[in-house]
């Protein structure tokens, strides 16, 4: 089932967010998360300080993609996304005061690498979100063929019991735009895909029992390293969820693999770039099953699969991260 929904979203000329900047996670198991990421997954230490470490992506150009913060309890810090200027951090940060939206911090400087201007706010969710603009950029380099590691962090999909509301708050208070819908016959609405620049999707939010990270998603050069890199993984040992695939939303390969917290991640490459002047979003029925996976080398979609990426409830709702 292919249909148009027929919702129309804020030009793009209205988006004061322009891009998915990173993912922040607290773990018990800190120096286990952090041999992952680096020895395995292929992300670099961009810096180090006292139970936290910053990890960047080859490719990007981003200071960081991943922060990690060694805690009791496992949960996701925050999400932060790009602004294009200081004014428009303001300009933000006014808009959604005046909307009652709780605050967690002013626009100030920020402490963190590559410093830049920013301030934090909790979705209808409790999960900190942060809003930066003129971060200092690190060196990057183009990732060679061959290389199976990240060349940036593509996305991050969250569950909420309640997405209807928590899509019509990036929607209407920060102007994402929806990009396509998974729906289930009988179950209803399961997926929508935001956007806040071309890439079909920076954030999607997933129906799920309870607020948590569904999985956070990294760009590899193309098809045959992000192979490579599937392979490499799955030589490791690392338990694998789902894939390798092609998804018809996004045209993205993926394949899913739990992080050693049980956090899913993903390596993806091809994410689709939309024509946003022409571009309509579809309702996909992902019963069926060129919708989950255009090439049938996946496991067909089950209850089991779905059920990995339902994750531990998140313990950080409406708690702001120390740091």
């Amino acid at each position: 089932m292919t249909e148009l929904t027929g919702e129309i979203d804020a030009s793009p000329s209205e988006r004061l967010i322009t891009h998915l900047r990173h993912v922040d996670l607290a773990v018990p198991h800190f120096d286990r998360e952090l041999a992952f990421f680096t020895e395995t997954w292929g992300l670099s230490v961009e810096t180090t300080d006292g139970g936290l470490a910053f990890l960047a992506a080859a490719g990007s150009p981003e200071k960081y993609c991943v922060r990690l913060r060694a805690a009791d309890d496992k949960r996701v810090d925050l999400i932060a996304f790009g602004a294009a200027s200081h004014a428009d951090v303001d300009r933000l940060a006014e808009r959604l005061g005046g909307a009652g939206v709780r605050l967690v911090s002013e626009p100030d400087a920020l402490k963190t690498p590559g410093g830049g201007y920013g301030f934090r706010f909790f979705d209808p969710d409790g999960r900190t979100v942060e809003v930066s603009a003129e971060v200092d950029v690190r060196g990057h380099r183009a990732v060679e063929e061959g290389e199976s590691i990240p060349v940036r962090l593509s996305h991050v999909v969250v569950n909420t019991p309640n997405p209807e509301a928590t899509v019509a708050f990036y929607r209407q208070h920060l102007a994402f735009a929806l990009s396509d819908t998974l729906m289930h016959p009988h179950l209803g609405k399961m997926m929508w895909f935001l956007r806040t620049n071309p890439f079909h999707h920076s954030l999607a939010i997933a129906r799920g029992p309870h607020v948590a990270l569904h999985h956070a998603s990294f760009e590899l050069r193309g098809v045959d390293e992000y192979l490579r890199g599937t392979g490499r993984l799955m030589r490791a040992g690392v338990e694998k969820v789902w894939g390798p695939g092609r998804h018809t939303a996004g045209n993205n390969t993926f394949t899913y693999f739990l992080d050693p917290h049980g956090n899913t991640v993903e390596y993806t490459t091809e994410l689709e770039r939309l024509d946003e002047d022409v571009w309509h979003p579809h309702l996909y029925d992902f019963t069926q099953p060129m919708v989950t996976d255009q090439w049938g080398t996946a496991e067909p979609m089950s209850e089991l699969i779905a059920s990995r990426s339902f994750n531990d409830p998140d313990r950080g709702s409406f708690l702001a991260p120390p740091v």
